[in-house]
């Protein structure tokens, strides 16, 4: 299996660089941590919450902003009332557009506490290009989306998660060197930079079956769909 995918490329997705955008300086933000998802198990809420309760025992109390619904959101609900954490934290159900925006540049930390092996994650570079640190999960490809932008824990682990809460949570001087290579990061997946990428691939392919006529058509048509698709 793994010499079939020996000359594999991987091309991650792109995000909406004229969307997602840092409006606020991270002194200016009043919020602290942030999920932006869907409400389902998969989605590790669950495990956030535990890692909430897990620093409360420790005298540490950052606050949470939800954004988002789902199947789970009364379960959510109710778990935080057994967590005793219902004062830090604030269900604000969904949000889209500038609504969006805005309310992720009032927060200082994203965290994606994902228990599932996420393909890729692109809600995690909308919170890097928003100006927030980001709290992974390290398994699939969510670490290469969070990139040098913020740090990863073992999928599940609430007490790996508790305590990268911890360092991070009002610590400018540990965020900062995720905030200076954001711009470089993001500039790698912006869709023109995703869309060249594509073509590089392709272009590469086509030298290889220079003389067979059909590839021509093979180029011709998959440079017309991402011309369409960027």
């Amino acid at each position: 299996m793994a010499e079939q995918y020996q000359n594999s490329v991987t091309i991650h997705n792109s995000y909406n660089h004229l969307q997602f955008v840092n409006t606020k300086p991270y002194s200016q933000r009043k919020g602290e941590l942030v999920y932006l998802g869907r409400l389902v198990s998969i989605k590790g809420v669950d495990t956030l919450l535990h890692a909430l309760h897990l620093l409360k025992q420790r005298d540490c109390f950052p606050k949470l902003t939800i954004i988002g619904d789902g199947e789970e959101r009364e379960n959510l609900m109710a778990l935080t009332q057994t967590l005793d954490l219902v004062a830090q934290v604030n269900f604000v159900g969904k949000k889209m557009g500038v609504n969006l925006v805005e309310a992720l540049n009032e927060h200082k930390i994203m965290v994606v506490p994902s228990k599932w092996r996420e393909a890729f994650g692109i809600v995690a570079l909308e919170g890097i290009a928003c100006g927030l640190a980001i709290i992974a999960s390290e398994g699939g490809g969510l670490k290469d989306a969070v990139g040098p932008c913020g740090v990863t824990f073992p999928n599940g682990d609430a007490t790996a998660l508790a305590a990268a809460i911890q360092h991070l949570w009002n610590n400018e001087a540990a965020i900062q060197p995720f905030q200076a290579a954001a711009a470089s990061h993001l500039q790698l997946h912006e869709r023109t930079a995703i869309a060249h990428r594509y073509l590089e691939v392709i272009e590469s392919v086509s030298n290889q079956f220079a003389d067979e006529k059909k590839n021509y058509l093979f180029v011709f048509a998959s440079y017309s769909i991402l011309c369409a698709s960027f």
